[in-house]
């Protein structure tokens, strides 16, 4: 082992949910490791901080979007961008995390070093200059889309004389009062833009060329708040975190083995809304089963009232050209437009972009497997958080903190430097891959070319079942027989496969 000791135990990158819940569990459960978290926003919130559209809010509720440790006191549980950063700014705070936070700070390169254990880490500055770190271990907040890039369809706006934007970089100087508006997209993003802009735009269209399914609920939980009016905070909280858990779980699982039930529910739902308005069951009618895609929450019904009130419409169709004066369709149809919003998706990116190498030998995710959807094979110290598809994203990311605390601590117990969960080549042979996400959303198929490889065997995988991991991220023991744990320079790998040799 080294005499000069790494600038830190743990680095994180990123200030947003994953990265500050993170720190928030090291500072419960690890209290004696030092940690820095690098942020490259001069803010930290990450999502929450960076998306500056109208109306911009959580499509997940509080209850599951929020912390294990941290209750959710707003009475809305689905929150605006401004209630998510309250809440972050509150437990960093009130934890002392804040002066961990270096702000400017853009993570480059990672190299680890197995000499020393510990990873080099090359960070670029505000102000054009570069730094660098060495950290014991490596946690990636960083989420999971590309924060410079959006995905770009490739439209030609040719004749179109009115003002395009983006969602991910929506300009403070935007007017819209009074003007015509069309949104492009279906999801999450169009659906949250378009009933808030309806409400000082002078009309709104949604255009899609494929349909999504949606679902209404309440912006405020009333079991939670009858709740928390009646029992201590912290219980009512874990209470309805609880319920929300094994309703999304039963939703989730309904919709895969009945999905013609769950297509009339939603259905129905929608009916109910309108009553007596016209509307177009068919913009509400995807060609695939609900949760094959994402659903998209509704909160007070807030776009079909906008739709009731004539302030915003549905269209269904593919666009021929950009006109003049607005989008006309392959049909002929001219959907006029002063404004036009381009909520065409993300672009997603593997551990933030950065470039990663290991003994200088530069790392390919999409060769490496995931291990109980946290580590990755033979890459020692390292962790990261990709939130549930089908579920809240904290969920995860506070099931990966909790496990990457358990394993500091068994390091600490063994006096180990060095911790990795080691595939062998053999037992990789023979591993069965599975698809990593089966799901058919545009940005989740344009992606898997980089994303990291699952199998169908626990635990070489990124599950998408929070009640199944949750148990066994809990109950099953870190030393498992495939994380490998050794000091500076020991080859785990290599060992590993001699003991393997041996045994035959």
């Amino acid at each position: 082992m080294l005499a000069t000791p790494p600038d830190h135990e743990v680095l994180i990158v990123g200030a947003g949910i994953s990265g500050i819940g993170m720190a928030a569990h090291l500072e419960m459960h690890c209290p004696q490791r030092s940690y820095a978290i690098v942020e490259r926003r001069a803010n930290l919130g990450g999502t929450w901080d960076l998306f500056r559209y109208p109306g911009i809010r959580s499509d997940s509720d509080m209850h599951t979007l929020g912390f294990n440790f941290e209750p959710w006191k707003h009475e809305k549980s689905i929150a605006d961008a401004p209630a998510i950063l309250d809440y972050l700014n509150r437990i960093v705070d009130e934890r002392g995390i804040r002066e961990h936070i270096r702000f400017g700070h853009r993570v480059v390169a990672a190299d680890w070093r197995g000499d020393e254990a510990r990873w080099h880490v090359e960070i670029a500055l505000d102000d054009g200059t570069t730094t660098r770190m060495t950290a014991r271990f490596l946690y990636l907040g960083s989420g999971y889309y590309d924060y410079d890039q959006p995905y770009d369809p490739g439209f030609d706006f040719g004749e179109f004389e009115g003002r395009v934007v983006h969602p991910q970089f929506w300009p403070d100087d935007l007017d819209y009062d009074g003007k015509r508006v069309v949104v492009i997209g279906s999801g999450a993003t169009a659906v949250t833009l378009v009933p808030a802009m309806a409400k000082r735009a002078g009309h709104v269209t949604m255009l899609q060329r494929t349909p999504t399914w949606m679902f209404s609920r309440p912006a405020k939980d009333a079991v939670a708040n009858f709740l928390r009016r009646i029992l201590p905070e912290e219980l009512a909280y874990r209470i309805t975190r609880w319920k929300n858990i094994k309703m999304q779980d039963i939703g989730f699982r309904r919709a895969r083995t009945r999905p013609e039930k769950v297509k009339q529910f939603l259905h129905k739902r929608i009916d109910k809304v309108f009553g007596d308005a016209p509307y177009d069951p068919a913009d509400f009618t995807p060609p695939y089963n609900p949760w094959d895609q994402r659903l998209c929450l509704v909160p007070d019904n807030d776009l079909f009232e906008a739709m009731k009130r004539g302030d915003a419409a549905i269209r269904t169709g593919r666009i021929a050209r950009f006109v003049k004066g607005g989008v006309e369709l392959e049909d002929g149809e001219v959907l006029p437009a002063d404004v036009v919003v381009t909520a065409t998706g993300l672009r997603l990116a593997i551990a933030g972009k950065i470039a990663f190498s290991q003994d200088g030998a530069p790392v390919d995710f999409a060769q490496r497997f995931y291990y109980k959807g946290c580590m990755f094979s033979n890459l020692p110290n390292l962790a990261v958080v990709f939130g549930y598809l089908n579920a809240s994203w904290t969920l995860r990311a506070d099931l990966n903190s909790e496990y990457v605390c358990r394993l500091l601590n068994e390091m600490e117990r063994r006096g180990a430097d060095v911790a990795v969960p080691v595939l062998t080549a053999a037992d990789e042979a023979a591993l069965e891959e599975d698809d990593i996400f089966d799901f058919s959303s545009g940005y989740i198929q344009r992606s898997k070319h980089i994303m990291p490889r699952n199998a169908v065997a626990y635990p070489w995988r990124l599950n998408q079942e929070y009640v199944t991991d949750r148990k066994r991220m809990a109950q099953d023991p870190v030393d498992d027989g495939i994380i490998a744990f050794g000091r500076a320079g020991d080859d785990l790998a290599g060992a590993r496969e001699r003991q393997l040799e041996a045994a035959e």
